[in-house]
């Protein structure tokens, strides 16, 4: 055999070097046995992982946010990262939050020097806003990480993957065992772009674990933690349930826009964006939808449990779950075979081949500021800090029929409608409807939306006017004063910079 293949290397150059068959596992020693076959995955540790997985300084290491406020990997896998004197890592984790804050601490100490996210909260947002990192944070939406990823600028070397069960081979998912979390929709796509993938996980069950949100062709290696998240945690923050009055009543009236919109019809779709009122819209839809006789084809996104219970009433017939939002949604996810888990390239991506976002009548946005000219900012509060994420935000209000942004006029004696946002991440040109409790303003390229509403009487203004009413409540606020230093760039959903986010003042 060897002559032959001499002969033929010898026949045709190009052909590419070729190894003589010598035995049945010479180039897989590892399917030799039955316990290296079988067992080859698991770690005793995190820190043998770590080793196995050939991680290096000044690599990307990422990690997914289906936890949100009760993730336990990030913390963990970094103080090991820390403790094993890694340094200049790159950090891409699909969102940070206010759980994370001791990663300011690496930072400090230069383990960590790069991040990519889609946002981040509490103290390490503020230490970025101050100028924390030298180099900028580089702020994606979730559509527009997996661009990058496709493009080539993100190239993850080793993802922490924590997930809720999965067996020695590596199938997993979020949304059986102990550690429900529901979709693993963020998770799915490291899994598919990452070097080297690393499941954690409390739960090893036996093969085939089932349903598989993550195959095990994907997955390298997996370690057993005692903790890798609270699920209880899932729905604190933005994606918190509310009964606050205000809130309500501005998400009665963004109910009453879907209404009267045109767009309510039988089989339209929808999606809710994270955020009080825009969660709490879900409420008032089941009244308005049982008595015009209408279904929805399906509800997209984060999925929480106003929308599973839409769907368990069989008001809305699919639910396409790339994030559940809390215990009720992920419980749909494991009972209902009309709820699907999907990738975050599946949902936003703009160079995906299909994406859900496409297909989307109806969508519900939260903001922090809006502008006259119907700019978003839901990255930089009032004082100029980090405190919000891009999430699917301009993913999906690009891509909807009928975007609806909802947000009080005024947020502590501050205006929410200004001259100019703060932070530009959604441009006007996706934004249709702006509703406030102080009154309804409709961008001037939908006059025929503007008509329906006016004809159905709701309280339509111009953004201007609900502006000048904001002002006469709060007064016109001071400016707020940046350094020249950049601290954040903001991406726009294709990977073009939209904004920056420059040093806070002080």
């Amino acid at each position: 055999m060897t002559t032959a293949i001499a002969c033929l290397a010898a026949q045709e150059s190009a052909l590419p070097k070729l190894q003589p068959f010598t035995s049945a596992n010479a180039q897989t020693p590892f399917l030799a046995t039955k316990e290296t076959k079988w067992h080859r995955k698991i770690c005793g540790s995190l820190e043998e992982a770590i080793q196995r997985s050939g991680l290096q300084d000044g690599m990307t290491i990422s990690f997914h946010h289906a936890f949100r406020e009760g993730d336990k990997v990030v913390n963990t896998v970094i103080d090991t990262l820390a403790r094993l004197g890694f340094k200049n890592l790159t950090l891409a984790s699909s969102s940070l939050l206010n759980c994370h804050d001791p990663l300011v601490e690496h930072i400090k100490t230069g383990v960590i020097t790069q991040i990519y996210t889609s946002g981040m909260r509490g103290k390490l947002a503020e230490a970025v806003s101050n100028g924390l990192m030298r180099n900028p944070v580089q702020i994606h939406s979730h559509g527009g990480r997996v661009h990058l990823l496709q493009t080539g600028e993100l190239k993850i070397d080793v993802a922490f993957l924590g997930v809720a069960c999965c067996d020695e081979f590596g199938n997993a998912n979020g949304s059986h065992g102990k550690l429900s979390c529901g979709s693993l929709g963020y998770a799915k796509v490291d899994a598919d772009y990452a070097r080297q993938v690393l499941l954690l996980t409390e739960e090893l069950v036996d093969f085939p674990n089932r349903p598989v949100s993550i195959s095990q062709d994907r997955v390298d290696l997996i370690v057993k933690l005692d903790q890798v998240g609270d699920p209880s945690l899932i729905s604190v923050g933005a994606a918190r349930v509310t009964n606050n009055p205000r809130e309500l009543l501005i998400a009665r009236r963004a109910t009453d826009v879907i209404e009267h919109s045109g767009y309510f019809i039988d089989g339209f779709s929808l999606q809710t964006g994270s955020g009080a009122a825009s969660t709490a819209a879900t409420r008032f839809l089941e009244e308005r939808m049982n008595c015009k006789a209408i279904k929805a084809s399906f509800a997209l996104g984060g999925i929480t449990g106003g929308i599973a219970d839409l769907h368990k009433k069989g008001l809305i017939k699919a639910v396409v779950d790339v994030q559940s939002f809390d215990k009720d949604a992920a419980e749909s996810l494991r009972t209902s075979s009309a709820h699907l888990e999907i990738s975050a390239n599946e949902y936003a991506n703009p160079t995906s081949k299909a994406a859900y976002v496409d297909r989307v009548n109806v969508v519900i946005l939260s903001a922090l500021e809006i502008d006259v000219d119907f700019n978003v900012n839901v990255i930089t509060g009032s004082d100029g800090v980090m405190r919000g994420a891009s999430g699917g935000h301009c993913d999906v209000a690009a891509a909807a029929d009928l975007t609806i942004v909802v947000a009080p006029l005024v947020r502590s004696r501050i205006p929410t409608v200004v001259r100019r946002v703060t932070t530009r991440l959604t441009p006007g040109e996706s934004i249709d409807v702006l509703v406030t409790d102080h009154g309804i303003a409709v961008n001037p390229t939908r006059p025929e939306v503007e008509k329906r509403l006016r004809d159905a009487r709701l309280p339509i203004m111009t953004i201007d006017e609900l502006r000048e009413k904001a002002v006469a409540l709060t007064g016109e606020p001071e400016p707020l004063e940046f350094t020249e230093r950049i601290v954040g760039i903001v991406r726009y959903r294709d990977g073009s910079v939209i904004d920056v986010v420059r040093q806070v003042k002080g």
